[in-house]
């Protein structure tokens, strides 16, 4: 059954389009340009192609997903609920927390479904981790610490840590446990263009005691994009330029001596996540199952990156 209409297809957009249309869901797209248009309906035989947002309201399509600039996810996800909609959003899912919240609250009133794209939260990888973590094999995590880095395209409108980190701060969470944050710290450098930070350190404090790092940067000489666990009894380390996860059984006991038994890899599923969000999203629709990173997991992100912003421009 065609159940979607893609929003925005740019570089992202065409990439959710294509998931979609093979699992033989989409139902059209809707673009502002002309040739983006055409170029889908070459791609996508047999879809609808909308120019104006409004007209997909009007039609008896029951899901939207948005893949357009940040600052719109606010006013375009509000009419989409308000229209009976349910709605798959791009990270991050506002860029106020205030409108995130009150999205959230508008989906529940409604009776929607409201997902965001934290892609991570579907990548085999981190999956595997979160439930390995849940046996208790590796003990209590202590803290996780997270690099996004590489000679990226910078951008001018956000900063690398609205547009790298939305990634991570959904993966902390979601390792942790989704615990509430007690304090944060921040630090950003702008280097390139005055007040948009290009390489930004940030440190969180939850409830539960247990600490997180995060570094984003688009202006570093390496590709990076990793995530270590450090946990009481092992330590769990994921390379997602390779897919690879190797836990270590290493630590340090009571008497402060180390302990080192060596590593093994697991063994992780490779399907591509992109694939298993979009199916994720279209069994919500079919249960109403509420999905993994619904509205009140965007609030809680984009909560975090408001308060690291404010923390490091003071």
């Amino acid at each position: 059954m065609k159940q979607v209409v893609v929003v925005g297809i740019g570089n992202w957009g065409r990439n959710l389009a294509q998931n979609f249309y093979d699992l033989k869901a989409l139902a059209g797209v809707a673009d502002l340009s002309l040739d983006l248009r055409e170029k889908a309906a070459s791609a996508y035989p047999g879809i609808q192609l909308y120019k104006d947002y409004r007209d997909v309201l009007e039609t008896d399509i029951p899901a939207i997903v948005l893949a357009t600039p940040a600052p719109t996810h606010h006013q375009l996800v509000k009419a989409a609920l308000e229209a009976g909609k349910d709605v798959f959003v791009e990270k991050p899912m506002t860029l106020k927390a205030q409108e995130a919240k009150e999205l959230a609250e508008l989906a529940e009133q409604q009776d929607r479904i409201l997902m965001v794209g934290h892609l991570l939260l579907y990548q085999p990888a981190i999956a595997w981790m979160r439930d390995y973590l849940l046996t208790g094999k590796a003990g209590q995590v202590l803290h996780v610490l997270t690099q996004r880095a590489k000679l990226g395209r910078v951008r001018s409108e956000e900063n690398v840590w609205w547009s790298f980190a939305p990634h991570d701060v959904s993966v902390v969470l979601d390792l942790l446990g989704n615990p509430t944050l007690k304090s944060i710290q921040a630090s950003g450098h702008a280097m390139i263009q005055s007040g948009v930070e290009d390489n930004v350190h940030v440190d969180m404090t939850f409830a539960t005691d247990q600490t997180a790092h995060i570094h984003v940067s688009w202006y570093h000489p390496l590709l990076q994009r990793c995530t270590t666990i450090i946990a009481q009894k092992q330590m769990l380390f994921y390379d997602e330029v390779t897919q690879k996860v190797t836990v270590y059984d290493k630590t340090i006991d009571a008497n402060l001596h180390i302990i080192d038994q060596g590593f093994w890899m697991a063994d992780v599923a490779t399907t591509q996540p992109l694939k298993l969000e979009c199916q994720h999203f279209l069994d919500c629709l079919e249960t109403r199952q509420q999905p993994r990173s619904n509205g009140w997991n965007g609030v809680a992100i984009v909560e975090i990156l408001e308060k690291a912003q404010e923390v490091m421009r003071g």
